[in-house]
């Protein structure tokens, strides 16, 4: 038998009945469900040290599991010394398995190392139903060393859900375990 991520067998069995009876689907496929995750960084000290886009990338790879791509800028800046087509920061985006256990471990793991942590904000939607959260330190995630972090950085969270409005998407982005503030 094929493995399965455990929030994505928890999706299927418990979430999919707890929406269907909170907003009323007719049909399982109007369920929302979560597309992608996109985990990015930038790193704008790169337009003097092109090494810190290596170890950006390298980081991102090691949290994830996944291959990160460096991303690059895409129009001049005089003011920030950047040209078009330097590259400025990093980026992965998680699919299927890899996505819910990237997903299982930042909510298992990483966010209760947070300093003083109670939730995250629930005011990071954007209208459609996906969701943004900003990580201030990569050193919460347990597969960093911090003896070999040469600079603590912050980086992009992007929850891409199938809801249309942001109600249905925090509904299930609580269900699949992310710790919302209480109001």
């Amino acid at each position: 038998m094929a493995y399965i991520p455990r929030l994505k067998q928890e999706y299927k069995d418990r979430i999919v009945a707890a929406l269907t009876e909170e907003f009323g689907y007719k049909n399982v496929m109007q369920v929302p469900k979560l597309k992608k995750i996109v985990v990015s960084r930038g790193v704008g000290a790169a337009v003097a040290d092109k090494k810190l886009i290596d170890h950006a990338v390298e980081e991102l790879g090691r949290i994830t599991g996944q291959k990160a791509v460096s991303t690059v800028s895409k129009k001049d800046v005089a003011s920030f010394k950047l040209r078009k087509g330097m590259p400025i920061g990093a980026k992965v985006t998680l699919r299927g398995e890899r996505m819910y256990e990237f997903l299982d471990r930042l909510v298992t793991s990483a966010l209760p190392r947070v300093r003083d942590f109670n939730g995250i904000k629930a005011t990071g939607f954007d209208g459609r139903g996906n969701y943004n959260l900003g990580v201030t330190e990569q050193i919460i995630f347990p597969e960093i060393d911090i003896d070999k972090v040469n600079k603590i950085s912050g980086m992009d969270i992007t929850f891409v859900t199938s809801a249309e409005t942001d109600k249905e998407a925090k509904s299930l982005l609580s269900e699949l375990g992310l710790p919302f503030k209480k109001n």
